[in-house]
């Protein structure tokens, strides 16, 4: 016989808490191996595939694609033992004696992990309104205008009584379908609180229920009877104020802050919180670093691998220009009330893929040149663009370069990678005018923005840094000092 087990979400690192379903990759009745991927699924960090420790047939699946389970929570339920899927009594919820699981027996209930089954749902079909009642309705008492409650359903005027207007490209009159109207009108409540919108659809024959309201919970407003009217070519009756009739604005978009979306938000929220950031820039002239690396890849030949990138180039002279002010280079402790500079350098990059923007981080970046750090950004960045990056590879970063030159910008002001101190920008690389040499040329002109955690250093530090990169972007020969 079968035993049932049921796997948990597990603990996915990184202090994560929950997780989003992306994709279930088995069925109901799959038959499962011992450490198979059986989902996808999205955590603040990363997507990821889950295994599944158990071998067995899927009995049950938790949570259906889009929605988020804590850590912990029941993802599916396998039977252990059984090549077979489950049929019978344990599929439908019952339990092998033939009586339904006790919440308290422990015992797995298929589909329902070891709660009670949930109560089967029977869909009520509303009964459709007749034109024609089955059985002669009796003519209600007559109400004179002194008593009549205002809450009761909107009247229909005497000329309108005999015919109802038909909205439409002939506005034309249908005897036979004004007193059904009335019938259903007057079995239920008309989403109006107005009594002066109900008294303008009684002067113009207006049957309230075939009017859709863009007030809240489809309130029925003036301007919606008005454009009812002028729609059945009418115009507002007399001593009713003209109003414009908008088109009904359609429902504004909801989109869920979470997963990576969320995290963005969470971390750049805390950052402007906690951060007395502060940013300078300067315009530097990158032609003698484009020129370095086009000769670079041309001494390097087909054979000698992939081509070093302009930001490869700009990492290296970021690692070089920490050495030289290491305070940019960590993190504040405000409980501690202590600044921790950190021993190395691990470079955040910004990567902009289809899921959003993500950070991978090239660990060890000090220890690296121009090369290996171009060749482990492009890896981390197909990575991303795979949605394959773990929770390690985005997180533990202590300076972040941000290059978003790629969308044709000059400048920005970064926002702070919290908990990092600081983070570099790079606007595109264009020709410019420029004095070069004493003279008026058109040069590849570049702006750097600096973005640090003023409670690290100074501005004399900051500039000192970025002017460092400047000097480096320009004449790339300074770099071979530290090489």
């Amino acid at each position: 016989m079968a035993k049932v087990l049921e796997f948990k979400l597990p603990d996915l690192g990184e202090g994560l808490t929950e997780a989003e379903i992306v994709r279930w990759l088995v069925e109901v009745g799959d038959v499962v191996a011992v450490d198979q991927p059986v989902v996808e699924v999205e955590t603040a960090k990363a997507m990821v595939e889950v295994p599944c420790p158990y071998g067995g047939v899927v009995t049950a699946r938790f949570g259906e694609e889009g929605a988020e389970l804590p850590v912990g929570a029941p993802l599916l339920t396998v039977a252990v033992g059984s090549a077979e899927p489950v049929t019978g009594p344990a599929a439908s919820g019952e339990s092998a004696g033939g009586g339904a699981q006790d919440e308290s027996s422990g015992n797995v209930l298929v589909g329902y992990g070891t709660g009670a089954p949930a109560a089967r749902r029977r869909r009520v079909r509303p009964a459709a309104i007749s034109a024609t009642p089955a059985s002669p309705v009796p003519a209600p008492a007559p109400v004179s205008a002194a008593t009549a409650p205002v809450a009761t359903a909107a009247r229909v005027a005497p000329e309108a009584q005999a015919t109802t207007a038909v909205p439409g490209p002939s506005a034309a009159l249908v005897p036979a379908e004004a007193s059904a109207l009335s019938l259903a009108e007057a079995q239920g409540p008309v989403a109006v609180i107005s009594p002066l919108v109900r008294k303008l659809a009684r002067q113009h024959g207006l049957d309230l229920r075939h009017v859709a309201g863009t007030g809240r919970d489809g309130l029925i407003l003036r301007t919606d009877v008005e454009c009812a009217i002028k729609a059945a070519g009418e115009e507002p009756a007399a001593g009713a104020a003209p109003a414009a009739a908008p088109e009904p604005a359609p429902p504004a978009e909801r989109i869920p802050l979470r997963g990576v979306r969320g995290a963005v938000a969470e971390k750049l929220s805390r950052s402007r919180r906690e951060i007395p950031d502060a940013t300078c820039w300067v315009d530097a002239d990158a032609t003698e670093l484009m020129a370095a690396r086009a000769a670079m890849n041309a001494a390097g030949g087909s054979a000698a691998g992939p081509k070093v990138s302009v930001l490869a180039l700009l990492a290296r002279i970021c690692t070089a220009a920490l050495a030289r002010f290491p305070e940019l280079n960590s993190t504040v402790d405000a409980d501690a009330r202590e600044i921790v500079r950190l021993p190395g350098v691990h470079l955040g990059f910004a990567a902009q893929t289809e899921r959003g923007l993500v950070v991978p981080v090239v660990r060890d970046a000090h220890t690296r040149n121009a090369e290996s750090i171009g060749a482990e950004i492009a890896r981390l960045t197909q990575a991303a663009r795979d949605g394959k990056l773990t929770p390690a590879q985005l997180t533990g970063g202590t300076f972040t370069l941000n290059n978003y030159g790629v969308f044709g910008v000059d400048g920005s002001t970064p926002i702070i990678n919290h908990p990092e101190a600081a983070m570099l920008g790079v606007g595109r690389i264009m020709p410019k005018p420029w004095v070069y040499e004493g003279e008026l040329a058109v040069r590849q002109v570049v702006q750097l923005s600096l973005t640090f955690d003023h409670r690290v250093c100074d501005g004399g530090t900051a500039g000192g840094f970025l002017r460092y990169v400047a000097d480096c972007v320009e004449q790339p020969a300074v770099l071979l000092r530290t090489l």
